[in-house]
């Protein structure tokens, strides 16, 4: 993950570490996190998609860095580097099906003691989070929580395959075939004006997407 690769983790129980240690000695930890895991995440899957327990890879590297602190003396900040791969099904908001979602994230974060050193780090700084350290730190946890933040605003095909019929007529189902009947019956000469049908796709269309936050 870095160029400076640090010591190898051994054996780690990721729902149970000690990430001030971790860190203090540049551990290196990875494995497999499948969705079945993550509860939170699995509720994100829709239940008619093809495979609703996808694996995660995750790469976990621990560091230090020098640090000026309150008392005024330089000490060592503990610092986190976490990296994640994978793919899950996610549904379409634009045609309500389920479609393949890539995730890849590389996220940093600086580890403190207490939720109020948290809260002092400054807002504006985007490219490291904060995290409150334990010595028996939940990094699946984490691992589930970058997971939820990479998930896109709108989740969507890049190319859809077909357009829901409610987004296209405003109806769904046995609704949309009476109304389309009535209407039959009423008479070519005599049939209501309708709304455009690409109406609603096109608002869609020029809504645009959304992205991650960190």
């Amino acid at each position: 993950m870095t160029e400076h690769p640090g010591k190898p983790a051994g054996h780690v129980d990721p729902r149970d570490l000690d990430i001030f240690e971790f860190a203090r000695s540049a551990r290196q930890a990875a494995g497999v996190v499948r969705v079945s895991q993550l509860p939170r995440m699995l509720n994100e899957v829709p239940a008619d998609a093809p495979d609703r327990d996808a694996a995660f890879t995750w790469q976990a590297e621990g560091s230090t860095q020098p640090e000026l602190q309150d008392d005024g003396t330089e000490g060592p900040q503990p610092y986190l580097r976490l990296a994640l791969h994978g793919a899950a099904w996610l549904t379409c908001q634009r045609c309500l099906t389920p479609y393949n979602q890539a995730f890849n994230a590389d996220a940093i974060y600086r580890i403190v003691n207490t939720e109020a050193e948290a809260d002092e780090f400054p807002l504006d700084e985007d490219e490291v989070d904060v995290i409150v350290g334990s010595r028996q730190f939940d990094l699946v946890d984490l691992i589930e929580e970058e997971l939820l933040l990479t998930i896109p605003l709108v989740p969507k095909h890049e190319v859809c395959p077909e357009v829901h019929e409610s987004l296209v007529s405003g109806v769904s189902g046995a609704d949309g075939e009476d109304e389309e009947a009535a209407a039959d019956e009423a008479g070519a000469g005599d049939e209501p004006e309708r709304p455009n049908p690409f109406a609603a796709l096109e608002g869609l269309k020029q809504g645009g997407s959304g992205g991650k936050k960190h």
